[in-house]
């Protein structure tokens, strides 16, 4: 194990002595880098004490530990072995579905109950060299993660570690023979078949076109029967830009599977690549029913918001409305924040609100979130997600974040009121007085 710390330790230095030769930066730029590289120093020592932890726990237990903190202190001394110091949070983390039940940890466990199956899948296809903890908070131009491998690796990779498999491997040769032979040894288990767009992405890197192609081929004749399979050759003919190809391959798909919005909002997108704006509209409407609402009063509702008080939509008409359906365990939703408050707290004064709708599951994560951040619109709340929550699934809400903006009339503007189109169309919104004015 000595041996993986030494080698682990030489991702920290690599970054000194790779800028050895660089003119002199400013005082704070310097103090900030050496901060920088001493993290990911102490983190990639915490990663390699974890991963000893779990060797340890595995021959006492026969099994993997179900969360980290079932290391400590037994196994893990040290409870702050658990907090990166790059984590600002100490250990707090916004995802409630990855949240260690046992004490504050800064670094994602992949094995933990909810993912236990999930991973054990993917294992099979890509071995011990996939990531067991992860951590994120070292993330810059240069990686994603610092993590480590059920085979106790220590090592950076991207943020989606599936994307650039080289990174596990440590170079393109290694991941192609690794995903050939998972294919051999599986040749017609569905569950491998996500590893063809990574393999045809390393043959064409490689410049081995030859066998991208038959895996292309393999991919179109024999496993495109199901919705994953055309996911996947999807990703793999739009990289390559064969937009003719594709269409000829999700026409087919669409006579299978006629009423499937994934083979329909596709065939919006390979239409608008070659230029047929009509009919991408057409497969865009058929795609997301929901389109047919614009223009026309949204449904009324009653509920109650977290306080316990009532609300309504009728409440806030002559107000231009935006209904944001989120989550405080959604990325995307929190990446989306900072613009709601900013385009929130800019027109306020002039006639814009928002409703908040949360699918969260936990009303104390949701108080905290509101609290640190404050948001000071108010929020639905029912204490389910979408497969439950009553005004999700009155408007069909099938994922998050979704964001309907309603004119001062009742009327829908767009459901698509995400990043930087929202503060435009509220602009323009704000421009119209309700029609009994």
């Amino acid at each position: 194990m000595r041996a993986i710390l030494t080698a682990a330790m030489a991702i920290g230095s690599s970054i000194t002595s790779a800028n050895a030769d660089t003119p002199a930066e400013k005082p704070n730029e310097g103090l900030m880098m050496e901060q920088h590289e001493k993290n990911i120093e102490v983190c990639t020592q915490n990663l390699v004490a974890i991963g000893e932890a779990i060797q340890t726990y595995q021959k006492e237990h026969g099994d993997f530990p179900d969360w980290l903190s079932d290391l400590h202190p037994r196994h893990l001394a040290g409870a702050n072995t658990l907090i990166c110091p790059a984590d600002e949070e100490g250990g707090k983390t916004i995802f409630s579905l990855n949240t260690d039940p046992g004490m504050p940890v800064s670094y994602g466990y992949q094995f933990h109950p909810e993912y236990r199956k999930e991973k054990s899948a993917q294992r099979e296809m890509y071995g011990d060299v996939m990531p067991l903890v992860r951590c994120r908070h070292h993330e810059n131009e240069d990686f994603g993660c610092l993590n480590l491998s059920f085979s106790a690796k220590v090592y950076k990779s991207s943020g989606v570690w599936e994307s650039r498999l080289e990174d596990l491997y440590g170079n393109d040769a290694a991941a192609i023979t690794a995903l050939e032979d998972a294919l051999a040894r599986h040749p017609d288990d569905p569950r491998f078949f996500e590893v063809y767009p990574q393999l045809i992405r390393l043959y064409t890197k490689v410049g081995n076109q030859q066998s991208a192609n038959v895996l292309i081929e393999r991919l179109k004749s024999g496993t495109t029967k199901d919705l994953d399979s055309y996911r996947m050759l999807f990703d793999v003919l739009s990289r390559a830009e064969r937009y003719e190809e594709m269409l000829e391959v999700f026409k087919e798909a669409e006579q299978q599977h006629p009423d499937a919005e994934p083979i329909l909002w596709r065939l919006a997108y390979i239409y608008r690549k070659l230029g047929n704006t009509e009919l991408a509209d057409v497969y865009d409407r058929k795609a997301d029913p929901t389109y047919e609402l614009i223009g026309k009063p949204v449904p009324d509702f009653s509920a109650t918001d977290l306080d316990g008080n009532p609300i309504s939509l009728q409440d806030y008409r002559g107000k231009v409305v935006l209904l944001d359906f989120w989550g405080v365990w959604c990325g995307f939703c929190i990446n989306e924040m900072p613009n709601l408050k900013r385009v929130y707290a800019t027109y306020k004064e002039q006639g814009f609100d928002i409703i908040g709708v949360s699918l969260d599951d936990e009303a104390s994560v949701l108080r905290d979130y509101i609290k640190e951040n404050a948001l000071q619109w108010r929020q639905i709340y029912s204490g389910e997600r979408w497969e439950e929550d009553p005004l999700a699934q009155q408007f069909k809400i099938t994922g998050v974040p979704s964001q309907w903006l309603i004119d001062r009339d009742g009327k829908l503007i767009t459901h698509k009121a995400r990043g930087e189109k929202l503060e435009g169309l509220v602009v323009e919104a704000l421009k119209d007085k309700p029609a009994n004015q």
